[in-house]
């Protein structure tokens, strides 16, 4: 298992007319997430010519304490709150090379 530092880019495109629900519901992720053991940042970011594109951009001290955030309770809520609401869902597990 590495212990390596992990970035993760999520790209969240919500469906228009749901991009309040999910702009919303993806602001509640921010302070829990920021408390997590090995969280070192979680910062949400809108695009400014589509606004219905979301980006995570994040820094996690190892993979491990990603896959445990990836099973907390928030995000579960998170899912069923937004059900039917997001057109597509990335997640890009990233290392930095330079």
């Amino acid at each position: 298992m590495s212990t390596q530092q992990l970035t993760i880019v999520a790209k969240i495109v919500a469906k228009e007319e749901k991009r309040e629900l999910v702009k919303a519901e993806l602001l509640k992720l921010i302070a829990p997430t920021r408390a997590e053991e090995g969280c070192i940042n979680y910062d949400l970011h809108q695009d400014e010519q589509n606004l219905n594109l979301f980006l995570f951009h994040e820094n996690w001290t190892s993979r491990a304490l990603w896959e445990k955030h990836m099973t907390n309770a928030h995000l579960a809520a998170y899912v069923k709150a937004t059900e039917g609401a997001v057109e597509e869902f990335v997640i890009n597990e990233m290392t930095k090379i330079g």
